[in-house]
């Protein structure tokens, strides 16, 4: 019995030391200014510190190297537009569209800079992917790609299709013809604010496209 009233005591010794620490510690905590709460508050995932912006370029010196284009890389899972600059050789008025998907492709698969890596810009377009014209029998303004659009993974597909339907690769509408290295069907693919937004998830809407 004895070691049982000790045990209580103990017991009730802590509790009421405990409840003065309570309000000890709210006053504690108001007093830097800190509003003490009885239960856990959730405030959300805490802010990004990435701004998914670049500083512009110096147009007039990127000029002296290239045309200035625009691609779309990823940035904390969304599409955000980037200035490069790219060569384009001359060649025949017919091929201008294939020569300009050619060099969008080779900017998209190229590693983002060291500052766009600092911005936290990624590309999902693999390299070594290549552009070709119409096969016989497609609309004049389709582009074949070397891999199927449907077989690249969502963030490359989107960031192809976004990019193309702002540059000389698109077509009239602004649309993108695309179709694979076989004979599919070609598709017209559009880039929407949906698809720029969640790329990893939105299906870039497209429609059959007709034969000339």
């Amino acid at each position: 019995m004895p070691v049982v009233r000790r045990t209580r005591a103990v017991r009730r010794t802590r509790a009421a030391r405990l409840a003065l620490a309570v309000p000890l510690l709210a006053v504690a905590l108001a007093g830097c200014g800190i509003r003490a709460t009885e239960v856990p508050t959730d405030f959300g995932p805490a802010p990004s510190r990435v701004p998914c912006a670049l500083t512009g370029p110096d147009i007039t010196t990127q000029s002296s190297r290239g045309i200035l284009v625009q691609v779309f890389l990823l940035c904390s899972s969304q599409l955000a537009p980037v200035d490069r600059t790219v060569r384009i050789e001359a060649g025949p008025a017919e091929t201008d569209r294939v020569r300009a998907a050619q060099a969008l492709l080779d900017e998209l698969s190229e590693p983002p800079s060291d500052a766009e890596k600092q911005a936290n810009y990624t590309t999902g377009v693999p390299q070594g992917l290549t552009v070709s014209g119409p096969n016989s029998g497609d609309p004049d303004d389709t582009l074949r790609l070397s891999t199927p659009p449907a077989r690249l993974p969502s963030y490359a597909r989107a960031q192809i299709i976004c990019t193309f339907s702002d540059s000389e690769a698109a077509s009239d509408d602004g649309t993108v013809t695309l179709g694979g290295p076989g004979t599919d069907v070609p598709r017209r693919y559009e880039c929407t604010e949906e698809v720029r937004s969640r790329p990893g998830t939105e299906t870039p809407p497209s429609t059959e496209a007709e034969g000339t």
